[in-house]
């Protein structure tokens, strides 16, 4: 296991897209295995692109980002994103393998939900994919069905869809 120290966490630029798509598909590729077939896999990481993030940001979608440096050069180690839907908003984190399960994609989620509850969203409702159905879970996330997600090639993959309530007593986990 790799521990990752040092990691410097902040709001995305467009330029940070590239290396964004990297840790996106290193996610993909390391960590979706366990739950999808190699056929799945593939067209999930068919359909990241760096272009996908400079349209979401484009289009109001907010992403925070861990930079650590790696053998002496900055690697994007993972996001997490706050869409602004006028209160029931939507969200995503990816985290590298090598950074999965050492509190990275944890310190993003906080910082995407803090946005979005600053922004006066009321819930957080996802289409989780199966590899993050425990960390969003852990993170005050409710199942509330499941389904197949459409990707940007067409392709779907099973997703459950889950929400947040970010209002009353339940909102503080």
């Amino acid at each position: 296991m790799t521990i990752v120290r040092d990691i410097e966490m902040r709001r995305a630029t467009p330029a940070d897209a590239p290396a964004m798509a990297v840790a996106h598909l290193d996610s993909i590729h390391s960590i979706g295995p366990a739950f999808y077939s190699p056929e799945l896999v593939a067209a999930w990481a068919a359909a990241v692109s760096p272009e996908m993030y400079v349209k979401a940001m484009a289009g109001g979608e907010v992403f925070f980002i861990a930079v650590a440096a790696r053998h002496g050069e900055p690697e994007v180690l993972g996001f997490a994103s706050h869409v602004p839907k006028r209160g029931n908003d939507g969200a995503s984190a990816y985290v590298r393998g090598s950074a999965a399960r050492q509190g990275v994609g944890s310190a993003l989620w906080r910082s995407a939900e803090a946005h979005a509850r600053e922004r006066g969203a009321t819930a957080i409702t996802i289409e989780a994919s199966l590899a993050g159905v425990a960390f969003y879970r852990a993170h005050g996330f409710v199942e509330i069905a499941r389904c197949d997600a459409p990707l940007r090639n067409g392709a779907a993959i099973p997703c459950v869809v889950m929400r947040k309530d970010l209002t009353g007593a339940a909102a503080a986990e």
